[in-house]
């Protein structure tokens, strides 16, 4: 049996860019959902892209199509046994739920646009034409398959500008998006990560997380792995972690001060989960990326 549901890990890949080259790839891409919010930038041939709604979108070289998390999806070919070549952006969309430049943050902007008449998925070569999107995507390629250091800060300003781009394209088709921040209508899990994130200084309990989500412990827990690809209690050392990792390599605050505003119980917690995602102690990691001691 062929599942539709694709696998993949939003904590350790949040993004993933390619050119998708059907003289390398398997083609077509049949009905298919996940957990990314997912945009296809034409290169070269035409493509047909199915969706959830049952309708067809025909896609030519310099169009782009956006497709929200969880929609199914499949692309295809119109005409068989064209050579097709085209950008694929897979992203986490929750990692713009805040910004200090967007004013509601660009997730609240996607969502607000999903129901909204003057909104289209499939943005058209003379629409994209006033922006540099190939550009973007390039530069989202690059990143992505040389990973040099701060390759995810790269992306994220090259993910910011297409999506900034799709928001001045849908205004001038007459979009007017409310300052008040909207949630896509079945968000409690897929939320919770923006809880996390914003109280990963505090005293973080599974179970409490469960039940904001309303549901029961054994169900969030099944339900977060599924779709981050590790368990809630993972989720939040990492993010810890992560938090951690930045302020051994931009400031100069000791290892206790760090421990304590990252959300860990003690020093000794830190060091040794810092050990498990990092393969280095977290003063060794220091030492390493910025000559500090």
């Amino acid at each position: 049996m062929r599942y539709l549901f694709e696998q993949g890990d939003m904590l350790n890949t949040p993004y993933d860019a390619f050119i998708f080259d059907t003289d390398i790839h398997d083609f077509p891409i049949h009905q298919h959902w996940h957990y990314y919010m997912e945009i296809l930038y034409i290169i070269e041939g035409t493509v047909k892209v199915l969706s959830s709604s049952e309708k067809e979108y025909l896609l030519a070289p310099g169009d782009m199509i956006a497709l929200l998390p969880k929609e199914l999806h499949g692309i295809y070919h119109v005409n068989p046994g064209e050579h097709l070549r085209y950008y694929v952006l897979k992203f986490d969309l929750n990692l713009f739920h805040e910004s200090r430049d967007f004013i509601p943050p660009l997730k609240s902007l996607i969502f607000q646009a999903k129901d909204d008449a003057c909104t289209p998925v499939v943005f058209t070569g003379d629409a994209l034409s006033p922006y540099p999107v190939e550009a973007y995507f390039k530069v989202l390629s690059y990143e992505y398959s040389e990973k040099d250091y701060g390759y995810h800060a790269a992306m994220r300003s090259a993910v910011s500008n297409i999506l900034l781009t799709m928001v001045r394209v849908w205004r001038t088709l007459g979009f007017q998006p409310s300052l008040q921040v909207a949630q896509p209508s079945d968000h409690s899990i897929d939320a919770i990560t923006e809880y996390i994130d914003s109280h990963s200084n505090q005293v973080l309990k599974v179970e409490d997380l469960a039940n904001r989500c309303n549901m029961s412990y054994s169900f969030f827990a099944k339900k977060f792995k599924q779709i981050y690809g590790r368990s809630c209690k993972e989720y939040i050392e990492y993010i810890r972690v992560t938090k951690a990792e930045d302020m051994l390599l931009f400031t100069d605050f000791d290892l206790t001060f760090i421990s304590q505003e990252t959300g860990f119980s003690d020093c000794s917690h830190m060091i040794k989960t810092f050990k498990k995602y990092k393969n280095v102690t977290p003063k060794q990691y220091r030492l390493q990326n910025t000559g500090q001691k």
